[in-house]
């Protein structure tokens, strides 16, 4: 024992560290996905691969073998959307785009929408977006490209809206798009009473690093959606300290009595 750890530099500990800690944070991206049950399929093919070459399995060694050599192709194209996903991790930053006057603003006024829609059980989908472009993960969309407004908000998801039934695209303080449909979720322990708006909240938040308001038609509660992860029930003062934690602003505006309208 003494003789193996001799062989051991500080270089070598902190090389396994590193890579344990990639290895760590890449279960974390595809766990609850379907993505994590091929990674288990894989491993158990690798295994039996060995075992075929212990027990002399020629044929079925040789086509294992064969596979192998198209390990990584198959494994880019298989893990392509978690790959995306954890390279705009690592290359996302912390800043919005926008000045932090023109934030406040926007959130001011989400936050108002949001709340307004609630209380009437208006179901809304909003998504904010930071640094990674949305534009290669939405599908179809009317492009309006409109200051950030309250009324505009609502006036988009209200029932008898042509648009209402697809998402706002907020990108440098502009409501860039509405109408917008997003990739859903590949978890599959979502709780059920979640529906489609929440799925899609969750799908972009999985593959981006921008931030999903939701509104639920149903049951009247507002909810927020960042990378992966939902928080749901919240009034009006819990969803703007949730937006502002999230852009980090540590100026925040006093709270106007006309949020809770």
């Amino acid at each position: 024992m003494n003789e193996f750890f001799s062989f051991i530099s500080l270089i070598d500990i902190i090389d396994i560290a590193i890579i344990s800690y990639i290895i760590y944070r890449l279960l974390l991206l595809i766990k609850g996905t379907r993505a994590f049950y091929m990674v288990f399929g894989i491993i158990i093919l690798i295994f039996v691969s060995f075992v075929s070459q212990y027990l002399g399995l020629k044929t079925t060694s040789w086509v294992l073998s064969n596979f192998s050599g198209y390990l990584f192709l198959t494994i880019i194209i298989l893990f392509q959307p978690e790959i995306r996903r954890a390279l705009a991790f690592i290359g996302e930053t912390k800043m919005f785009g926008t000045s932090g006057e023109d934030i406040s603003y926007t959130i001011d006024e989400l936050v108002k929408a949001a709340t307004i829609l609630a209380n009437r059980q208006i179901g809304a989908l909003i998504v904010m977006q930071r640094d990674t472009e949305l534009s290669h993960y939405i599908q179809a969309g009317t492009k309006l490209d409109s200051n950030v407004c309250k009324d505009l908000l609502i006036s988009i998801f209200i029932p008898y809206s042509p648009l209402h039934d697809g998402a706002v695209i907020i990108s440098e303080g502009k409501i860039k798009y509405a109408g917008s449909i997003l990739p859903l979720t590949k978890h599959e322990n979502i709780d059920r009473k979640f529906g489609t708006r929440h799925r899609a909240a969750l799908g972009i938040t999985e593959e981006t690093d921008s931030v999903s308001i939701v509104v639920s038609e149903e049951r009247g509660t507002i909810s927020v959606a960042f990378k992966g992860n939902i928080t749901s029930e919240l009034d009006a003062d819990m969803l703007r300290d949730t937006l502002y934690n999230i852009f980090q602003q540590s100026n925040k505006p006093k709270r106007s009595q006309d949020a809770a309208e």
